[in-house]
C-alpha cells in the first residue's frame, strides 16, 4: 500500500498524550498543510489560533464537553473561519472541513495524535470560544484540533463498506 492511503486508514482520534512538546517547524508544517486544502473558488477562508496555555485550554475544556483530552494536549489549534466574500459565506463548512482533515493527516504522517472537536454550527460553543479568543465579527471558531505525540494505540478497523456504494442511482 502507498505511503498516502496508509496515512488515511490508519489515522484515528488520538485523546491520550505523552506530553512531549510538538516544536513551531512542525506545528508551522501542519498549519501549510492545511491551508494546501481545496476551497470553493481558492477563497482560502481560514485563519488559525495556536495555543500552548493550559490556563486557555483549561477554559476550553469548560465549556467544550468533549474536550477533556486538552488536559494533556501539547498544542491545541482553533480553526476559525473568515466570512468575508460571498463565496466564503456558502461553502466555507467544506473548505475548513477539508482544511481540518488535512491537517488531521499530516499530523498521524508525522507520528502526532489528533482529534477534531467539532465546534460549527453550535452558536453556544461559537459564541463562547469567540470570546475565549476575542476572534472579530467576520471571524467564526469553527472546529479545534488538539495535537499531542500519542501515549495510545488504537486498531485499524475495517470501514469500507460496498452496501453503502450506489451506481448510477440509488438502488
Amino acid at each position: 500500500m502507498n505511503e498516502t492511503l496508509n496515512t488515511i486508514f490508519t489515522r484515528r482520534s488520538i485523546r491520550s498524550y505523552t506530553g512531549e512538546a510538538i516544536d513551531e517547524e512542525t506545528i508551522k508544517l501542519l498549519l501549510k498543510a492545511g491551508m494546501y486544502a481545496p476551497s470553493a473558488g481558492n477563497s482560502q477562508p481560514w485563519n488559525f489560533i495556536v495555543v500552548h496555555s493550559k490556563e486557555t485550554m483549561n477554559k476550553v475544556m469548560e465549556i467544550h464537553p468533549y474536550s477533556k483530552m486538552l488536559k494533556d494536549a501539547d498544542v491545541l489549534i482553533v480553526v476559525c473561519a473568515s466570512q468575508n466574500g460571498k463565496m466564503q459565506k456558502m461553502f466555507f463548512p467544506q473548505d475548513l472541513g477539508a482544511c481540518i482533515e488535512n491537517i488531521l493527516l499530516a499530523a498521524n504522517s508525522l507520528g502526532i495524535g489528533s482529534v477534531w472537536l467539532g465546534v460549527y454550527p453550535d452558536d453556544d460553543r461559537v459564541c463562547k470560544l469567540a470570546q475565549i479568543f476575542n476572534t472579530p465579527n467576520g471571524i467564526i471558531p469553527f472546529g479545534l484540533i488538539s495535537l499531542g505525540y500519542p501515549a495510545e494505540e488504537k486498531p485499524d478497523p475495517d470501514r469500507f463498506d460496498e452496501s453503502r456504494i450506489h451506481k448510477e442511482k440509488w438502488a
